[in-house]
């Protein structure tokens, strides 16, 4: 666990813990500590427009798709995802995965999680058209009807 946490979402099983926001990196990146539980809800596969994501693994185990690629990151493996590239992730392991997870420039920020987590927390099947408004608002593109 990180020493310093600026702010933590939550949305429905995930949890996201802010180490940096654009405030602290002049506009150029975010990063989060995302903690994975197994077998939870993740957000569907989609590509960022104008976002590279790059991740690392500090514990546990998920398995990334990237455009069509597969690949199982363990505690130690990184990822990095260009602008453009279809991705999206699963838990399907037996323990919780913890995952540093840096976005540049820093569009996608807290704003953006906090807007998605209001919805998905909201009580009752969350009403996806709502998410697919958030996340094209701030250029994420879903690849699969949400």
């Amino acid at each position: 666990m990180f020493p310093f946490i600026k702010e933590t979402i939550r949305m429905g099983g995930l949890e996201l813990d802010f180490l940096l926001d654009g405030d602290d990196t002049d506009g150029t990146l975010v990063q989060f500590e995302m903690i994975v539980p197994p077998n939870v809800k993740v957000p569907a596969p989609h590509f960022h427009v104008e976002v590279d994501e790059t991740l690392y693994i500090l514990e546990g185990t998920i398995t990334q798709t990237v455009g069509t690629e597969i690949v199982e990151l363990k505690a130690g493996d990184h990822c990095f995802v260009k602008r453009g590239v279809v991705h999206g992730f699963n838990n399907l392991h037996n323990e919780t995965a913890r995952v540093l997870c840096t976005l540049s420039p820093a569009s996608i920020a807290p704003a953006y999680f906090r807007e998605i987590a209001k919805v998905i927390n909201a009580g009752g099947p969350p009403d996806m058209q709502k998410v697919l408004a958030i996340m094209k608002t701030y250029g994420l593109e879903p690849v699969r009807p949400v």
